[in-house]
């Protein structure tokens, strides 16, 4: 365990060394703020059904931002060590693969983390100003937050998985945007295509992103979401190390 979170401090170190951390925070903060102003402007002096926070993560100011942190946090994690040459370095130290794998994984999950550590402020703060709930409940915060930490799990390996393919960042950043975007909008296939089966409509929801947002704001915590993207970011993050391994040795 040492060993792993030696390395695990060198990713998360090599974050905030790069200037494109600190971009991806200053835009990715500036959106989300953003997004956060325009939905309490709309709704500001008018009824409601919906809560803020469903409100909030329900547009497309919200899902953009969420969309492209991936490839921007992710396209360098062995894109940028495959090219400088600083990996085949790495891999003659007394480390595993899987400690590698998992590091690097791991440090990009904790700096998708705190790009949304913030939000709880905002959410706080409206809460103590307006002396109104920001959710039906605070269970629901909770709940919201949960899915987006789930969601982070499965695109950031994702993003994993595109860097390890290339050397090239903007191609992995390509890759893992498009697989993402897929992830996102393929579940309203049915509709677009105005299928009315319910059988396959049930079957599309269940992959659905932006349905099971709308669930986890309430406050309702589905299982089917959870073994879902547990179990993909799992198997991805397992091909990534499939990956890592036959490059290091065809290297």
């Amino acid at each position: 365990m040492k060993t792993f979170f030696t390395l695990f401090g060198r990713e998360v170190k090599s974050f905030f060394y790069s200037p494109i951390a600190y971009v991806v925070l200053f835009y990715f903060l500036l959106l989300s703020g953003v997004n956060f102003w325009y939905q309490i402007s709309v709704i500001n002096g008018y009824p409601v059904e919906l809560t803020l926070v469903e409100i909030v993560f329900a547009q497309a100011l919200f899902w953009f931002p969420f969309i492209l942190s991936f490839p921007l946090i992710t396209m360098r994690v062995y894109s940028e060590e495959f090219r400088m040459g600083t990996l085949e370095t790495l891999t003659t130290a007394p480390v595993r693969d899987w400690q590698i794998v998992l590091s690097k994984f791991f440090g990009v999950l904790f700096f998708y983390c705190i790009l949304w550590a913030p939000n709880f402020i905002s959410f706080a703060v409206f809460q103590y100003v307006t002396g109104h709930n920001a959710a039906t409940a605070a269970g629901a915060y909770y709940t919201t937050f949960l899915l987006l930490f789930l969601m982070g799990m499965f695109f950031c390996s994702v993003g994993c998985l595109a860097s390890a393919l290339t050397k090239d960042q903007i191609i992995a950043a390509t890759i893992s945007f498009s697989v993402i975007l897929i992830c996102v909008f393929l579940p309203f296939l049915p509709m677009v295509m105005n299928i009315t089966t319910p059988a396959i409509r049930d079957i599309f929801s269940y992959f659905s992103p932006t349905g099971h947002m709308d669930d986890f704001t309430k406050g309702i915590i589905d299982s089917r979401p959870v073994v879902w993207y547990v179990s993909m970011t799992a198997l991805v993050t397992y091909l990534t190390l499939q990956v890592f391994q036959f490059r290091k040795w065809k290297a």
